[in-house]
């Protein structure tokens, strides 16, 4: 389907309504990344249903107005969590996107999971953050020489031990609490992360494919949570700059 055969049967659409003319060129940008791609119509969840345009080719069609609309919503109350303080916790393990997220998430300041979700990371807060605090304990060893007393095999395991805490927590060593909001891609390779927030009431944010079940969700961005490009990340993101009214 090409761009301009998109936006003309949408145009015909109750989406209207909407402000075309700035939702029209975030259409487009999202379009060209693939976000509208959704899965096979074989699998899809029924409960993804009001965000679904067409079906294509045997592929859902994800209607990008409404995702533009949800976008809207979404950085709205971002924008609320964010300037109380709070901070927001991204998830994104999978490899199509754990890289861009690790990227843009960490220029501004936020807390994000790329390796794999450390079960009880909310649940279980307090244990997580004793091994976020043992970083810094082997961190002062080396400052203070303390490090350098202990033998070479003790040194080698204390290196090893930092290394992965680093690789599993580092990105996280500087929330000091339970974060504000989560926000998370792909709901089903990330249920745990997802259960864990509805336990505790902490809002869910999160890019929504066709095949997840949207209703466990806040703040729902239907979007293909599975491209295999970084353009397509990059294209979400750069969206969600603008309606934060950043660059």
């Amino acid at each position: 389907m090409s761009i301009d055969d998109y936006h003309s049967c949408i145009a015909n659409s109750k989406e209207r309504k909407l402000n075309l003319k700035m939702a029209k060129v975030e259409v487009k940008q999202l379009l060209e990344a693939g976000v509208h791609f959704g899965h096979l119509t074989r699998k899809w969840n029924p409960n993804m249903a009001p965000y679904i345009y067409m079906e294509r080719n045997g592929i859902h069609v994800i209607n990008l107005y409404k995702t533009v609309a949800k976008l809207d919503e979404a950085n709205e109350a971002l924008s609320k969590i964010a300037a109380s303080g709070r901070k927001i916790l991204f998830v994104a393990t999978k490899k199509q996107a754990k890289d861009i997220v690790a990227e843009k998430v960490a220029n501004v300041n936020m807390p994000y999971i790329t390796e794999r979700w450390p079960g009880g990371m909310l649940t279980n807060f307090v244990t997580i953050r004793k091994a976020v605090k043992k970083m810094a304990t082997i961190d002062r060893m080396k400052k203070d020489g303390t490090f350098l007393t202990l033998s070479k095999k003790e040194r080698l395991q204390v290196d090893r031990l930092r290394a992965k805490l680093e690789k599993n927590l580092g990105s996280i060593s500087e929330m000091t609490r339970l974060p504000g909001a989560l926000f998370v891609v792909d709901t089903m390779r990330e249920h745990i992360a997802v259960k864990e927030a509805l336990k505790l009431n902490i809002p869910i944010f999160a890019m929504v494919d066709t095949n997840s079940d949207p209703r466990d969700i806040d703040y729902v961005v239907p979007s293909n949570d599975d491209a295999s490009n970084r353009d397509h990340y990059d294209s979400s993101y750069r969206c969600h700059r603008r309606r934060f009214g950043r660059t």
